[in-house]
């Protein structure tokens, strides 16, 4: 990018120019030079304005307000949100990108938030429709123990499922569609592994 836009440019910004710094501070086998996925030390700040985000939305279904009135609250934060990220996006004055976790994606993500979270809340608990919500409940229940499978475990559920159907068993609607029968058998079977501590009422937490 050029222009006002090009402080957004791959390993030649302020926050490359801090890990050139900061990360050389330490003692290293050699220099560090850049990211090859342009991945910065300061993105943590707007990793942490979406926590931030989550515990607002947390305190707004905890508060007193009345249940449609949270929905408003939410539907409203996740329009503002939406808007406001998808604006400063457009106006080129901070690119929406999820790698490097940038403030409009912080906002543009946390507008979806509030939104997906209202809508579920209106199903599960002012409307009381909760019979299908067990596939969720189960991850939700054990969102730190999901999140840890999902890196520690993936690559082993998915060579164990190569191994025992074999790699072309996932080729059966043809080569576009292995990937995404691959990655639902995956997803299911980390999903068994959530329902099995679901069952024995076994969940990690800080």
């Amino acid at each position: 990018m050029t222009g006002f836009a090009a402080h957004w440019n791959k390993n030649s910004n302020l926050a490359w120019a801090f890990d050139t710094w900061f990360l050389n501070l330490f003692a290293r086998e050699k220099p560090f030079l850049f990211n090859g996925g342009g991945y910065a030390t300061l993105s943590f700040i707007p990793t942490l304005a979406t926590m931030v985000l989550g515990l607002v939305g947390g305190e707004v279904l905890r508060g007193q307000r009345q249940p449609w009135a949270k929905v408003r609250w939410l539907v409203l934060a996740g329009l503002i949100g939406l808007g406001a990220g998808a604006a400063l996006g457009g106006l080129n004055i901070c690119p929406v990108v999820k790698r490097i976790w940038t403030p409009s994606w912080v906002l543009y993500s946390g507008g979806w938030c509030f939104l997906l979270l209202a809508g579920f809340y209106s199903l599960l608990d002012v409307w009381n429709h909760k019979a299908w919500a067990l596939p969720l409940v189960v991850i939700g229940m054990n969102s730190i123990g999901a999140y840890c499978m999902a890196h520690l475990f993936e690559g082993f559920v998915s060579g164990s499922l190569d191994t025992v159907f074999g790699a072309n068993s996932f080729k059966v609607f043809g080569e576009a569609y292995a990937p995404l029968l691959h990655g639902t058998a995956v997803l299911l079977g980390l999903w068994l592994m959530l329902f099995w501590l679901y069952r024995r009422k076994i969940f990690l937490r800080i």
